[in-house]
């Protein structure tokens, strides 16, 4: 396993990392988390990534009770967990990122993760309602009490971020780190086209979401949609019309020739060429089977065979055009 900086911070992260994402609760109970956080550990992996909207706290509290199961050391891992959507539907509680959510929030998220602090704590969305300044204290007060050491945006525009960083280095507090943001084959703009002078000029770190587009980019909604996938869970009915689109569909199919070129698996190919953009701190991966970890795990291994000429054929596929920089 290879470790990047996050950013321009001290602390490093394994270039490929595990998510809780979908999965836990919904799909794996606490033995299972156990077993892939495990294996995903042994392969180097020390980034595990949470939030508290996901399966309304529950995956929060699945990892906490496999961490409290693992009982490794708290310095060799890191863990994040993301505030915004809340838990409950009442004003003050929900879609926001004022002061008393976050506060609330962190105290929250620790108590489910059993954990004093975590590592990494994500603004889960922009929130257009309270001022940044409001939300940059907060999160500088968190971190200045000890409950998360470092704290990131997650999909919010450059331009947010930017004012975050201002507003931080104005009054000498803690500015976001990094940012969280959706990235793969088919989901590119917040890593490339205007964001690349953004990540470039700050240095801001990205634990990049997604790699396999939930899914898509393995190749196992080529013949229809698996009975175990995600896409047939209650409640993810927005991802079934997408894993049918006759046009993605054909673009997976473009790729599988590389992945056989490159003797590896889709997934391990798509992994990878996250991998390639130099702005990604770490590739968050899920799994519900403990030999989808492993699969992925191997991942690293395939970065050094994509070539530029391989990156190209890649971009084709996707009727990507990769615009000359000025010197």
């Amino acid at each position: 396993m290879n470790y990047r900086h996050l950013g321009r911070t001290g602390i490093q992260v394994s270039e490929l990392s595990f998510g809780s994402w979908v999965t836990f609760h919904n799909q794996a109970g606490v033995e299972s988390a156990v077993e892939m956080m495990a294996a995903a550990y042994e392969h180097g992996a020390n980034f595990f990534d949470n939030a508290e909207v996901y399966a309304d706290g529950k995956s929060e509290e699945v990892m906490g009770e496999a961490l409290k199961k693992l009982k490794w050391r708290r310095s060799s891992y890191l863990v994040s967990t993301k505030i915004y959507w809340g838990l409950h539907d009442n004003v003050n509680e929900r879609n926001t990122l004022n002061r008393k959510r976050l506060i609330e929030g962190i105290n929250g998220s620790l108590a489910r993760l059993q954990l004093d602090y975590v590592d990494l704590l994500y603004c889960h969305r922009p929130d257009s309602t309270t001022p940044i300044e409001e939300t940059v204290w907060a999160m500088h007060n968190i971190i200045e009490w000890g409950k998360a050491l470092y704290w990131g945006t997650s999909e919010w525009a450059a331009s947010e971020i930017v004012e975050a960083i201002s507003i931080a280095e104005r009054h000498h507090l803690h500015k976001p780190v990094v940012e969280q943001p959706q990235y793969n084959m088919f989901e590119r703009k917040r890593l490339e086209g205007d964001y690349v002078r953004f990540y470039k000029e700050y240095g801001y770190g990205a634990t990049t979401w997604s790699p396999l587009a939930s899914g898509f980019l393995s190749g196992k909604y080529q013949k229809g949609i698996p009975k175990d996938s995600r896409a047939a869970l209650k409640g993810y009915d927005w991802l079934e019309s997408r894993m049918k689109d006759k046009e993605r569909l054909a673009k997976v199919a473009a790729l599988e020739p590389i992945a056989k070129e490159l003797d590896c698996a889709l997934s391990q190919l798509a992994l990878a060429w996250c991998l390639k953009n130099p702005f990604v701190s770490t590739v968050i991966t899920g799994a519900s089977r403990v030999e989808q970890v492993h699969e992925n795990m191997k991942a690293s291994d395939i970065v050094k065979k994509i070539t530029p000429e391989i990156m190209e054929r890649i971009d084709a596929i996707f009727g990507v055009k990769k615009e000359e920089e000025d010197d």
